[in-house]
C-alpha cells in the first residue's frame, strides 16, 4: 500500500516484520488453489518450495515433509517442524484450498493478485452511483488502506503466512525451548479430507520426528462488520455440525381426488414447520447457544408433469450443536419428524372428513400414521428383501454414483434406490445423515495442557495493553465449520451417525491411536470471505497477530510443568 496509508500498530513483546508477513500472504494468495482443482494439488509443492527458502529448512531439510492426502491429481499436506529442546511441541494449522473465483465475474483473472484486484475493485465501484450498502462499505474499506482483497487472502492464506513468520522467528532464537510445527492441508472447504488424512498420519509423523504434540492453534478466520472488536477473538472450541435428512414417501393421488392418497408435501411441510429455525431446538449450555436447525434443501422428486401428486419429497437440514451428543441430536430430530408428519396427516385427514361432509359422501380412506425408519433400518429391510450379495450390490451402486460431488444429491439417490430395493411404500419417512459429521470440541481446563494453553493465551492477551483496537476476546465456540473438528480430537464418530450415513466416504473413522491435544482458533479477521469483496484487515493480520501467536508459542513451550 502507499506509504501514506500505512499505519503503525504496536505488537506484543515479539517483533515480527509486518511487511514480511504481508509478502508471505500475497505470495501464497497468488497461487490459485480452488478446492478440487490442479491448483490445489500444486499448492503443496509451492509451499514446500517457499519453506525451503527459509534458513532453518535449508540447514534442516529433513524437518520439512509432504504427506499424501487424496484425489486425482493427488493433493498433499505440508508439515514443517522447527526444533528446539525436548519433545514438547505446539502445532499451528491452516488450510490452503479456497472456494471458487467465479463470483468475481469480469475481475476473475485478478482474483488472486491482491494489489491489482484492489485497484480494479476501487475503480469499478467508484464508477457507479447506485452502490449497495455492502458495496459502499467495501469501497470505503479499500480506500481507507486497512483492508486488502483477494480470493483466499482472508480464508485463510493470511493465517498460513502468520504461521510461516512465526516459524522463522522461532528459528532465529538460539535458546528456543520446545518445538514449533506448521501443518497446512487441502480440502477444508468440502470434506476436510486433508486434515483427516493428516490426522491419520500424525501418529507416524510424531514418532518419526520423536516429538509430542501438546497443543494446537488453528489460524482460521473470523468475520466482523464492525471495528474488529468481535473479530479479534480466540475461540476455546469449535461448533459441531450434522446434516440430518428425511425422505418422505406419500401415496400419490389424482389432483381431482386428493384424499384418495396421502400428501408427501403436506408431511414434509409439517416436518419443516417443526424444525425450521426453531429456537427451542437450539443447543445451549451455560457458555454458549448454537444456531437452530435450518433447511438446506427441500424438493419433490418428480421430474415431469402429471396431474397426480408427487409420491416422494426430500428435505435436509443443517444442525449445529456443541453441548449435546450426536445421538441426542438424532433422537430429537426423529421426534420432531415423527410429530410434524403425524400432525400433517391428522390435518389432512380432518380436511378429508370436512370435504366429505360438503359433498355428502366419503372423500377417501383414512390414512394410517406414517411409518418412520432410520436409514439403518431401511438398509436392513433392503438386505432382507435382496438376500445374499446385498452388501456388494450396495457398494456397486455407490460406485456408480460416485461422480456426484454434492453429498445431498448422492445421499438422496442412494436412499431412493434402497426404498425401491426394500419395496417400501408410503406413508413412510426415512431419516439419516447426508454429510460428514463435524464433532464439536472445547478446552477442558481440568487437563494440564488445556490449562497451560489457556494460561499462555491469557499472558499474551495481557501483553497487548489496554488500547481498544488491540483487544482480544475469548469466545466459546468457533461458529464456522473447520478442520478443528479433526485436529487433536480423539472422540470417534458416533455409531448412530456411522450407521445412518449412506455415503461411505463420509463416515469418519479416526485411528485408534490418534493424537489427542487441545486446540483453539486464533486467526485474522476481515469481511465477506467466500464473496467477491473478501478482504483481510491488514493491521491485525500482519501487525498484531504474528507477535501474538509467537508469544503464545514461547510461553506454552517453556511451560515444562504441564503434560508430564
Amino acid at each position: 500500500m502507499p506509504k501514506a496509508q500505512q499505519k503503525t500498530v504496536p505488537s506484543t513483546g515479539t517483533r515480527i516484520d509486518r511487511e514480511r508477513v504481508r509478502d508471505f500472504a500475497l505470495r501464497l494468495t497468488s497461487w490459485p488453489s480452488e478446492t478440487g482443482t490442479s491448483g490445489e494439488a500444486k499448492f503443496a509443492d509451492q509451499l514446500y518450495g517457499l519453506l525451503s527458502e527459509l534458513p532453518y529448512f535449508r540447514e534442516h531439510p529433513e524437518d520439512l515433509s509432504l504427506v499424501d492426502s487424496h484425489g486425482d491429481p493427488l493433493t498433499r499436506n505440508v508439515v514443517a517442524l522447527v526444533r528446539g529442546t525436548g519433545k514438547r511441541t505446539l502445532v499451528m494449522a491452516g488450510h490452503f484450498d479456497t472456494v471458487s473465483t467465479d463470483n468475481y465475474h469480469e475481475l476473475k483473472s485478478l482474483a488472486c493478485t491482491s494489489l491489482e484486484l484492489k485497484d480494479a475493485l476501487i475503480e469499478s465501484l467508484s464508477e457507479r452511483d447506485d452502490r449497495s450498502e455492502q458495496e459502499e462499505r467495501a469501497l470505503q474499506d479499500l480506500l481507507g488502506g486497512d483492508f486488502l482483497p483477494g480470493r483466499g487472502l482472508l480464508d485463510m492464506k493470511s493465517g498460513i503466512a502468520v504461521a510461516i513468520a512465526c516459524l522463522e522467528e522461532f528459528a532465529s532464537n538460539p535458546d528456543r525451548q520446545g518445538n514449533l510445527m506448521l501443518v497446512a492441508t487441502p480440502d477444508e472447504e468440502r470434506e476436510s479430507r486433508g486434515m483427516r488424512s493428516l490426522r491419520d498420519a500424525l501418529p507416524g509423523i510424531t514418532s518419526a520426528f520423536d516429538i509430542e504434540i501438546a497443543a494446537g492453534l488453528n489460524l482460521d478466520v473470523t468475520s466482523d462488520q464492525g471495528d474488529g472488536s468481535e473479530g479479534r477473538a480466540v475461540y476455546a472450541g469449535t461448533i459441531g455440525k450434522l446434516l440430518p435428512f428425511a425422505l418422505v414417501i406419500g401415496c400419490s393421488s389424482h389432483a381431482s381426488y386428493p384424499f384418495e392418497g396421502v400428501s408427501a408435501q403436506a408431511m414434509a411441510a409439517g416436518i419443516l414447520a417443526r424444525l425450521e429455525g426453531n429456537a427451542e431446538l437450539a443447543d445451549r449450555d451455560d457458555n454458549d447457544i448454537s444456531p437452530p436447525p435450518i433447511c438446506l434443501e427441500a424438493k419433490d422428486l418428480r421430474d415431469g408433469y402429471e396431474v397426480t401428486t408427487p409420491e416422494r419429497f426430500w428435505i435436509a437440514f443443517n444442525w449445529l450443536y456443541h453441548a449435546m451428543t450426536a445421538d441426542e441430536l438424532f433422537a430429537r430430530f426423529r421426534e420432531e419428524v415423527r410429530s410434524g408428519a403425524a400432525e400433517a396427516v391428522d390435518r389432512f385427514s380432518s380436511q378429508s372428513v370436512e370435504y366429505g361432509r360438503l359433498i355428502g359422501g366419503r372423500a377417501g380412506a383414512t390414512p394410517g400414521k406414517p411409518r418412520l425408519l432410520t436409514f439403518q433400518e431401511l438398509r436392513a429391510l433392503a438386505a432382507k428383501v435382496c438376500g445374499e450379495g446385498f452388501d456388494a450390490l450396495y457398494a456397486q451402486r455407490e460406485a456408480e454414483l460416485s461422480h456426484i460431488d454434492n453429498p445431498l444429491a448422492l445421499t438422496r439417490q442412494l436412499t431412493e434406490w434402497l426404498v425401491e430395493v426394500a419395496r417400501l411404500s408410503g406413508p413412510a419417512i426415512v431419516i439419516g445423515f447426508a454429510g460428514l459429521h463435524y464433532p464439536p470440541s472445547h478446552l477442558r481446563l481440568n487437563e494440564p495442557n488445556d490449562r497451560a494453553l489457556h494460561q499462555a493465551i491469557e499472558s499474551a492477551r495481557a501483553g497487548l495493553g489496554n488500547e481498544p483496537e488491540r483487544s482480544l476476546v475469548w469466545k466459546p465456540h468457533f461458529q464456522g465449520i473447520s478442520d478443528m473438528s479433526f485436529l487433536g480430537l480423539v472422540a470417534s464418530n458416533s455409531q448412530v451417525v456411522s450407521e445412518n450415513t449412506p455415503i461411505s466416504r463420509l463416515i469418519d473413522q479416526p485411528p485408534h491411536n490418534a493424537e489427542h491435544f487441545p486446540v483453539v482458533n486464533l486467526g485474522p479477521w476481515g469481511r465477506e470471505f467466500h464473496q467477491k469483496f473478501e478482504r483481510v484487515h491488514e493491521p491485525y493480520a500482519f501487525g498484531v497477530l504474528p507477535g501474538l501467536v509467537s508469544e503464545i508459542a514461547k510461553t506454552f513451550l517453556a511451560d515444562n510443568s504441564q503434560g508430564k
